[in-house]
């Protein structure tokens, strides 16, 4: 074999544009594949015109600007070491060449090859999850994708009530409750409202669900429906109404699905060998551990240091210094939804762990602000996180915390 080969792979939605280079950083190729099966076909027969006959696939090394998608899964399948780099050091790296810049595929495909010729070691190749693990990322993204699409919705029922229907603000504490869109959707307008009788809303939260308190509630909504407000001329109130319905159908919708996509992903978490450890975690239910496991991914071989795995948390500070000037600061470039559940986390465990509790109150009482000594609980229970993952034990809040009136404060 003549050594190694370096692949850049520019991505589109359509097509690929790929360079080979050996190991000198001599271009072999240069092609535009298609995506799909046709693409990957001519992709594998590329490498092998020049690996030669006995090829080994761990030595080829593929850069490339995601770790997702079935081409990616494709790559892994194959056996090649395949690095993810960030479209942000693809950019600075191309400025290293190019001052004017100029941009374009081909010239990106040469990008990444030359990266990952003389930087590999700079960047983590893509880790081999286990196809359970994939799936809980699956479930758990598309879980928080649909909360994202109910708070919008939502924001946008409560700006469109605002405009027209106040007595609706008044009468429900979330309008993506249940009591809400059962109401709403019979009653739409100020005047619809007004005409509905208190057997009429007892009804319609019966068939929302509710249970309970069913004729007080429905006093209560009658009585705030009822009272005076500012108003639209009928014929603007009517279309009013009409985005009213469409939004309370798109958040039922939503409800529906979020409720589907919950008993998905507690099932598929609750059959990871890891999910134990993760709920023994303070702070971490079924959907936030859920998450954490998804982002973080099992790969046991992915993070070789708690370090390793805060820093790609992004919940440990980085610092810059120049000269007599030294500022420490949080990280910004990092996954975002890994970061905000364990930032929801370490604000859960305030109230379950005292280790926790006393680890917050003495960065707080070091001057820290309450997001900046979240954050510190939250790179401490990451380095915890990361203990009983790599050791097969699950969170003891002795061992955890075995004397926290010695931690010290870091900055952060």
């Amino acid at each position: 074999m003549p050594g190694l080969l370096f692949v850049g792979d520019d991505w589109a939605e359509a097509h690929h544009d790929i360079e080979i280079q050996d190991e000198s950083g001599r271009r072999l190729i240069h092609r535009r594949l298609p995506e799909g099966i046709a693409g990957i076909g001519q992709l594998h027969e590329l490498i092998s015109r020049f690996a030669g006959d006995d090829d080994d696939p761990a030595q080829v090394v593929i850069g490339i600007e995601t770790d997702r998608g079935p081409w990616v899964s494709a790559l892994l399948a194959a056996g090649y070491q395949v690095f993810a780099v960030n479209p942000y050091s693809v950019s600075r790296y191309r400025d290293r060449h190019v001052t004017s810049g100029a941009k374009s595929d081909p010239g990106d495909a040469k990008v990444l090859a030359d990266l990952v010729r003389t930087d590999r070691d700079q960047h983590r190749p893509i880790a081999g999850d286990s196809q359970l693990a994939e799936a809980v990322k699956v479930l758990a993204r598309a879980h928080q994708n649909v909360c994202w699409m109910r708070g919008r919705t939502a924001n946008l029922l409560r700006s469109t009530l605002r405009e027209f229907y106040p007595g609706a603000l008044q009468a429900f504490d979330e309008l993506a409750g249940s009591d809400a869109l059962a109401v709403l959707a019979i009653a739409p307008t100020p005047a619809a409202g007004r005409r509905l009788s208190q057997s009429k809303i007892g009804a319609a939260l019966r068939r929302g669900g509710r249970q309970r308190n069913v004729e007080t509630k429905a006093d209560q909504i009658q009585e705030a429906l009822r009272a005076p407000q500012l108003e639209q001329p009928p014929l603007v109130a009517d279309a009013f109404g009409a985005s009213v319905r469409a939004y309370v159908g798109i958040l039922a919708s939503t409800v529906t699905n979020l409720q589907e996509l919950e008993g998905e992903l507690e099932t598929s978490f609750g059959r990871h060998p890891d999910a134990e450890i993760v709920l023994s975690q303070p702070g971490l239910g079924t959907i936030l551990g859920a998450r954490v496991l998804a982002e973080f991914g099992d790969d046991p071989d992915r993070y070789v240091t708690a370090k390793a795995r805060k820093n790609y948390a992004g919940t440990s500070p980085i610092t810059r210094a120049s000269g007599t000037r030294r500022v420490v600061l949080a990280r910004y470039a990092v996954n975002d939804r890994l970061r905000d559940a364990l930032h929801l986390q370490a604000f859960a465990a305030l109230n379950v762990s005292p280790g926790a509790r006393a680890y917050y109150d003495s960065h707080r009482t070091a001057k820290a602000g309450h997001h900046q000594a979240l954050r510190a609980l939250s790179n401490r229970l990451v380095g915890i996180l990361h203990g009983c993952l790599r050791h097969g034990t699950c969170y003891d809040e002795a061992t955890a915390w075995p004397d926290h009136s010695q931690d010290q404060p870091a900055a952060a």
